[in-house]
């Protein structure tokens, strides 16, 4: 009766390590904005996580079992969102000396987890699969709520800082258009990739 959490630990790296909406964004922030502007960002991201993962835990995915239809229609609503984000990516320009610019906040990476489809199935398989039967709600929730910010805290930074590296490679250049459109559309494929690949979360 406990989780599996050396095992659940690894599972988090391997997610919240590879390409998905969220850190298609972290790193299109990061491009525009540089690591340091994009911390607040990054920080509202990681904190985001937290919002979907106690819910859970704490009972939501009963509430999807009983009105599948509403959860449907959230996810479909959540991707849209996220194909929204893709868009503007797209057409961004980089120019990261502008000072007029101002990088996104900490409330607008709250919402990045909440409305992002890889997150919701990333965490239900930490309780589905990495929990045993009986064990304490409130202990599993706190586990896999820490081994989960424990990997953003150190990965999400990561590849904010990736995009700040690759925008000062391209800035100004032809390849300049076409990163962004890139980033955007790894954004779009990873979350048509949840919705219909059925793999890996």
């Amino acid at each position: 009766m406990a989780v599996a959490t050396g095992a659940f630990l690894i599972f988090a790296v391997s997610q919240v390590g590879t390409p998905g909406p969220a850190n298609m964004a972290l790193m299109a922030t990061g491009a525009r904005y540089g690591l340091q502007a994009a911390l607040p960002f990054v920080a509202g991201v990681v904190v985001g996580k937290q919002l979907i993962i106690w819910p859970i835990g704490f009972g939501l995915m009963g509430l999807a079992d009983r009105v599948p239809l509403l959860f449907e229609a959230l996810k479909w609503i959540s991707a849209g969102y996220i194909f929204w984000l893709a868009w503007r990516v797209a057409n961004m320009r980089l120019d990261m000396d502008t000072k007029s610019a101002k990088a996104p906040g900490f409330k607008a990476g709250l919402l990045v987890h909440p409305l992002n489809p890889k997150a919701w199935a990333m965490t239900t398989t930490g309780f589905t699969a990495f929990v045993s039967a009986g064990t304490s709600t409130l202990n599993a929730t706190a586990l896999i709520a820490i081994c989960l910010f424990t990997a953003q805290i150190v990965l999400h930074p990561i590849w904010t800082y990736g995009g700040e590296r690759l925008a000062r490679a391209v800035a100004g250049h032809t390849a300049e258009k076409y990163l962004m459109w890139t980033l955007a559309a790894l954004t779009v494929a990873s979350v048509l990739y949840v919705l219909f690949g059925g793999g890996k979360a």
